[in-house]
């Protein structure tokens, strides 16, 4: 999970962009930090370049594939 100490440095948005769920590897719409839906792992990642792939690290069957969700946008 993702934590701050200063909240003035962040901004609430509704976008629906903090909605979708990516495959691994796929190119990284936005840059800023991404959760792991399976087993809650965060990661941080460029726009353009990939989201982390499927090896980049193990969950066991109960938490199911790898799947990226954008938690904190940068601009």
């Amino acid at each position: 999970m993702a934590v701050y100490k200063h909240s003035q440095y962040l901004i609430h948005d509704n976008s629906a962009e903090f909605d979708k769920v990516h495959q691994p590897g796929t190119p990284t719409p936005y840059s800023g930090i991404y959760r792991c839906e399976g087993c809650g792992r965060n990661d941080v990642s460029e726009q353009g370049k990939s989201l982390p792939p499927q090896n980049h690290h193990q969950h066991t069957p109960q938490q199911g594939a790898i799947r990226w969700r954008l938690v904190v946008a940068t601009h």
